[in-house]
């Protein structure tokens, strides 16, 4: 048996190293000597360590050289200097021996070279590094030879290209033409890019119609133009002309001074920007839109705690109208009460947290807040409207109206009437169908509809008539200059000859002073709500200010004096 096993130490392909139970090196094995260039004699008593560059263990990042004293098995890729002066590649398994008490006899350790994995073709060896498809490096392989493209780059002072590719509209063609033409795509297009590529250059394939160019020599503009093109050259497969395009993204070295797994990433990002400019171009990835992505995301995770842990709260602003002054219902706004910058409003947040789901959570946390603020006043006795802003999102996510009866069911004693909910016009404009089926699902819950800044949008005479809105609220961009302004106040009058000729109520926003309800009662617009009349406050000071509210008798007054003197007013907002 022992003779067995030293014809195999001696003749197997693989190059194996014994340790002692210290890692010193008691035998190599003539293919170690082959590969390395390092003799048995020269190798004996020494630490393997020593021998090559560290290597690491995917999970944990623990090194070879540690996992050794806890694990009886273990494996780790490596980087080796090869014979010719190269550093390669490898795979270092280590086994531990054990003698019949237990104790460890020796380590046995067989370094596989994935440089000679390629070229043998041993089917293993091909279906954990390359790609079945195409034979090219898989994603697996790819990370160590950018490893090695890295460090050599850094040694020398060299530069590198990392490119992401990616096939545009590849799942269409594939459905369209079946997965055979669509694999013989795949194999056409790399061995084309292959021939794009110079010296030491390296293709991937790291997913289905995803690949990686590692360009050593960097990449200009006409190289990357005329990889393009040559995709874009039409591919005659079985009877069939298809002609693709691609996008690339595009990440340098030393310019992106990050690690392999980093650069990638970079990469990828940058591919997915093309893909936003229309397809079939490159992007050359940026560090500083990528600090802002990353800050933005940071931002996004800082605003889902501060909903989780009850830091936003909402504000109120009442609405008026002025024929006797009433108090007709408020707005709820909401702000952030952050611990460390103080009370923030909608403006530092909301453009953040757009797109994404925190746009809807924020929209539901909304609407209950104002149906428990609701409930509260009506125990006290107060009993007005609150309207709540709805996202373009939020309203057309296909589940609206359900969650929206759900949260009206959780407050059966608030009157759905008493809900209010406010919509964007560019909202109901983007999808005017989706809008009008959701709005009158909602109505038929008994809630009723505002179109809010009206008059910012597109097509406003046009599909006023069609959306089920209660009410028009005229924005306040145009209100605020309105008196100073000829050009506002032309947009505010025909929105107001608009809304009564469709028979629309409107409240008019961003109403400061005693001159500007003058000039909209005059106007035929008796609604208004703005800091003249009072500032977003806390739910706690609303009863208070409404007990105040009726010693305005200026406000009351308003509508007694349309034809009296309209000269310029003092701002209402220290009143």
């Amino acid at each position: 048996m022992d003779e067995l096993a030293a014809g195999v130490f001696n003749d197997v392909a693989e190059a194996i190293i014994i340790t002692d139970p210290d890692h010193g090196i008691l035998d190599a094995n003539p293919a170690f000597t082959e590969l390395t260039g390092l003799t048995r004699e020269a190798v004996l008593g020494q630490s393997p360590e020593g021998l090559f560059l560290p290597g690491s263990l995917a999970p944990g990042g623990e090194s070879l050289w540690q996992a050794l004293h806890f694990n009886d098995h273990c494996k780790a890729e490596i980087t080796y200097r090869h014979r010719d002066g190269h550093d390669c590649p490898a795979v270092m398994s280590n086994s531990r021996v054990r003698d019949a008490r237990g104790n460890t006899s020796h380590h046995v350790m067989v370094l596989s070279d994935l440089a000679a994995l390629a070229s043998s073709g041993r089917r293993a060896g091909r279906q954990v590094y390359f790609d079945a498809l195409t034979g090219l490096p898989n994603l697996q392989l790819l990370t160590q030879l950018i490893q090695e493209s890295l460090r050599h780059a850094h040694r020398q002072g060299g530069s590198l290209a990392i490119c992401a590719l990616d096939i545009d509209r590849f799942k269409r063609i594939n459905d369209q033409h079946g997965q055979e033409v669509g694999d013989l795509l795949i194999t056409s297009l790399a061995q084309r890019i292959s021939y794009q590529l110079h010296g030491d250059d390296i293709l991937a394939r790291v997913g289905g119609d995803e690949f990686v160019l590692l360009l050593h020599q960097g990449a200009d503009d006409d190289t990357l133009k005329q990889l393009l093109a040559s995709i874009r050259q039409p591919l005659f497969l079985k009877g069939r002309c298809l002609q693709v395009t691609a996008s690339l993204g595009v990440t340098f070295y030393p310019q992106d001074d990050e690690d392999g797994d980093v650069l990638l990433r970079h990469a990828t990002q940058a591919m997915h920007r093309a893909k936003q400019q229309g397809r079939d171009t490159y992007h050359v990835f940026d560090t500083g839109f990528d600090r802002e992505i990353q800050a933005r995301e940071a931002h996004r995770q800082r605003f889902a705690v501060a909903l989780a842990q009850g830091e936003l709260t909402l504000h109120y602003q009442p609405q008026v109208d002025m024929f006797g002054g009433e108090i007709i219902g408020t707005e709820a706004l909401v702000r952030w009460q952050h611990p460390e910058q103080g009370m923030l409003a909608p403006g530092h947040f909301l453009p953040v947290i757009e797109g994404t789901a925190l746009e809807i959570e924020l929209g539901e946390w909304v609407i209950e807040a104002a149906l428990r603020q609701l409930l509260a006043w009506r125990e006290q006795g107060i009993e007005l409207a609150v309207h709540v802003n709805i996202s373009p999102a939020h309203l057309l996510s296909g589940r609206f109206v359900e969650r929206l009866e759900w949260l009206l069911n959780r407050y059966p004693e608030v009157p759905s009437k008493l809900l209010k909910l406010e919509v964007l016009e560019s909202a109901a404009m983007h999808d005017i169908q989706s809008a009008m089926a959701t709005m009158r699902r909602c109505q038929a819950l008994g809630i009723d509809f505002a179109i809010d800044d009206f008059g910012t949008g597109y097509s406003s005479l046009t599909h006023l008539r069609q959306l089920p809105v209660d009410l028009i609220k005229i924005d306040q961009s145009f209100v605020r200059d309105m008196l100073t302004d000829p050009d506002d106040m032309a947009i505010v009058e025909s929105v107001i000859y608009m809304a009564n000729r469709f028979r629309r109520p409107m409240l008019a926003e961003g109403v400061e002073t005693l001159a500007h309800a003058r000039a909209l009662l005059a106007l035929g617009c008796a609604r208004v709500q703005g800091y003249g009349i009072a500032r977003p406050m806390p739910a706690e000071r609303f009863p208070g200010w409404l007990q105040e509210w009726p010693g305005r008798h200026e406000w009351s007054a308003l509508a007694m004096h349309l034809t009296g003197p309209s000269g310029p007013q003092p701002s209402l907002e220290a009143k």
